[in-house]
């Protein structure tokens, strides 16, 4: 049978093993991001001078595959939609709409994404977005490739670790 201390000692080790995973799954997050369009201001219809306001803050921004946007909005909607759509600001065809007041869309692909707002007029007034996704050079698919496979390997150290403390 174990001692105590054996035991205390074994059970700070899971401890410490256990928090550096979850650390680092934590890091894992990281490299994603969620980005609120429009900030503070959301999804609006823009003041008639500043009918680039989403198209402007859109273009600061830095999207990657994996990231998210978030578009907060009162008695409006957001649609997703093709180049020649969203140049005619045509909402008949789109290829996602929401309408709950807090969407939330995966930019899953690299490319433009073009968005506008179904709300009659509202496109019209400039209530309108294109993100550009960049493209992942080989060498980020290799890391976060590479980085999986870490993730996966720490979480095999972590079940080693449970049955070594608690099988012997």
């Amino acid at each position: 049978m174990a001692s105590k201390s054996s035991l205390i000692s074994k059970q700070r080790f899971l401890l410490k093993l256990i928090t550096t995973f979850c650390f680092l799954q934590f890091l894992r997050c990281v490299y994603c991001s969620e980005f609120e369009v429009g900030e503070r201001r959301g999804w609006v219809v823009p003041p008639a001078n500043d009918t680039q306001m989403h198209n402007e803050w859109a273009s600061k921004m830095r999207f990657k595959v994996g990231d998210t946007i978030r578009f907060k909005y009162k008695k409006d909607s957001v649609m997703e939609v093709n180049q020649k759509d969203y140049k005619e600001c045509n909402s008949t065809r789109p290829n996602f709409f929401s309408n709950t007041g807090n969407t939330i869309y995966s930019l899953d692909r690299s490319g433009f994404f073009y968005f506008i707002s179904g709300a009659t007029g509202h496109c019209e007034k400039g209530q309108r977005m294109i993100v550009w996704v960049m493209a992942q050079d080989a060498s980020h698919r290799t890391s976060h490739a590479s980085n999986n496979a870490f993730f996966s390997y720490g979480l095999l150290v972590i079940i080693f670790a449970f049955q070594f403390i608690y099988l012997h």
